[in-house]
């Protein structure tokens, strides 16, 4: 499964004219096999023992042209670094405000929220976000 999910991204970035690297490649593969939501530091670090020659910016350079063709979601949580994931479920985020870990939850997507925030006040709304904070398990055993 995973592997076909790999190839199926693979093919995205074929047909839009994306030339397949391999740090381009282990940059979508760790992406899509992480159980976190890395920062680019995360992946540069997961990597380099692979790609020794390979330097932050060539993940920003990667994860910037993965999300402009719409393989991997940035997320900003107001800290400094970005978060990045390449899962395509409706899901929402639950982060915790100790150490900063996000984890995903399931939850029937909140579309009448968005129909009510168009009727009341004439936005197109295009989507949503909703987080979650907390202490996550590990943080509160400490």
């Amino acid at each position: 499964m995973a592997e076909r999910r790999l190839q199926k991204a693979i093919d995205t970035l074929k047909e839009s004219g994306v030339r397949i690297t391999p740090q381009r490649h282990a940059v979508l593969d760790y992406l899509m096999n992480s159980p976190i939501h890395p920062t680019a530091d995360d992946i540069y670090k997961a990597l380099e023992g692979k790609f020794p020659n390979m330097s932050v910016a060539t993940v920003y350079n990667n994860l910037r042209v993965l999300r402009e063709n719409g393989l991997v979601r940035e997320l900003t949580y107001g800290d400094a670094s970005s978060r990045f994931e390449c899962s395509f479920t409706e899901h929402y985020h639950i982060i915790c405000e100790d150490c900063g870990k996000i984890v995903d939850f399931h939850y029937p997507s909140l579309d009448e929220v968005e129909s009510l925030a168009e009727k009341i006040t004439g936005f197109d709304v295009s989507h949503h976000r909703m987080e979650v904070y907390g202490t996550c398990s590990d943080c509160k055993q400490k």
